[in-house]
């Protein structure tokens, strides 16, 4: 039995903890001993397969701080993996041959302080340094030492794996010292367990969505800048001024996404996209929900008409896929990893990260519901064939067992 030991520094709802979780479930399903090791883990902030007692948790260093008066956010979550690492090597007694850690690389070198030398799986989501921006000559400094760091401790891994064919061309372009490293592409998989359950609620939503309403768009994210959630509802205004007033009044916007109370971006964006409905009014025809559900997010995708993909140049996103399984049409950036997910024209449409261009696509699935159901029907078909979690549980199985031999 393969003895895997997760380290992830924050396990609450994300794309990237999805991934981690899935990891997790599909290996233990393989007969490994699966553990996951985090800095911060809130049962009523996760997602479901955690709180199943023979999947085990395990969070230390929740007591270190996630930021310096709003500040030093990178340093602490490096500190923070560092002593997770630290606890997992000198204090748990914890007897693991493989160690699958992702999004903060510097822990690696403390994994190979281990007596008996164990092999490390990095995946890398997306490079950290690209993911925040570099205003001022101070955060340049700050970040420098920080950018170094990552890039020669992710170089330490034994294998490196990446979640898209873009992600590894930008892995390669940033990371100019690791040039001799190829990393693998491993898909993100749709563990279609929790999307095949019946819902328990006959009308779905609840309540959520106003009665009468025949065309719901839905975005999906977590209420960050970076996802420019914003162009959702820029979209849904320009899209209400071209339609005749019959057909305005019966299409309605769900913006669901990941909230955090501790995270103050998350609290910040919440208000500006609010204000942002109000000043395009159109907050009556806009429902704002944080951190809904599993069964509200897969309610939600099953009855809409089209998910609004936003992000530029996203690693990847889970959420299209999602969308797809669910037989909903996804309308998303051109950029990314929606360029693999999505087919254009087939399963949705890739546009344009503008108002108008994604208003045009929301319109043609407005007065073509043909195209919206056929468009359903394809992406269903091509997660199967492509994003199963079969195919992703097997070539993950395979990177395992080739690491622990």
């Amino acid at each position: 039995m393969v003895r895997v030991v997760f380290l992830h520094p924050d396990l609450g709802i994300g794309g990237a903890e999805r991934l981690v979780v899935d990891a997790a479930v599909a290996l233990k399903s393989r007969g490994c001993n699966v553990q996951i090791w985090t800095a911060h883990y809130d049962p009523a902030h996760c997602f479901c397969e955690t709180l199943d007692p023979d999947l085990e948790v395990v969070c230390v260093g929740d007591w270190l701080p996630t930021n310096v008066f709003g500040c030093l956010r990178a340093l602490c979550a490096y500190l923070r993996m560092i002593y997770v690492a630290l606890y997992l090597v000198f204090f748990s007694g914890v007897e693991y041959d493989v160690v699958f850690c992702d999004q903060v690389s510097v822990c690696i070198p403390v994994l190979r302080l281990s007596r008996h030398k164990k092999k490390v799986l990095f995946y890398c989501h997306f490079p950290d340094q690209l993911l925040t921006q570099r205003k001022s000559a101070l955060k340049k400094l700050y970040r420098a030492p920080i950018d170094w760091l990552e890039e020669r401790t992710t170089g330490m891994a034994d294998m490196i794996l990446v979640n898209s064919q873009f992600t590894a061309g930008v892995f390669k372009e940033t990371f100019r010292s690791l040039e001799g490293l190829q990393p693998d592409v491993l898909y993100p998989s749709l563990n279609t367990t929790t999307f095949d359950q019946p819902s328990s609620d006959a009308q779905g939503l609840g309540g959520l969505v106003p009665e009468g309403t025949s065309c719901l768009f839905l975005s999906l994210n977590r209420y960050e800048q970076k996802k420019n959630l914003g162009l959702a509802l820029q979209a849904l205004a320009v899209l209400r001024s071209s339609l005749p007033s019959d057909q305005r009044a019966n299409i309605h916007l769900v913006v669901a996404g990941g909230y955090d109370e501790r995270v103050t971006e998350n609290i910040q964006h919440y208000a500006e996209l609010k204000d942002l409905a109000a000043q395009l009014r159109i907050e009556d025809v806009v429902t704002f929900l944080r951190s809904p559900s599993d069964s509200v997010k897969v309610a939600l995708l099953r009855d809409s008409t089209a998910v609004l993909y936003t992000p530029s140049r996203e690693h990847f996103g889970i959420v299209p896929i999602e969308a797809m399984y669910c037989c909903c049409p996804v309308i998303a950036v051109n950029s990314g990893g929606p360029l693999e997910s999505v087919a254009d024209g087939e399963t949705g449409f890739l546009c344009d990260p503008t108002a108008e261009a994604f208003s045009q696509a929301m319109e043609r699935l407005v007065k073509e519901p043909k195209l919206c159901r056929d468009m359903g029907q394809a992406g269903k078909r091509r997660v199967q064939e492509k994003f199963s979690l079969q195919a992703f549980s097997d070539q993950l199985h395979g990177y395992i067992v080739q690491l622990s031999q």
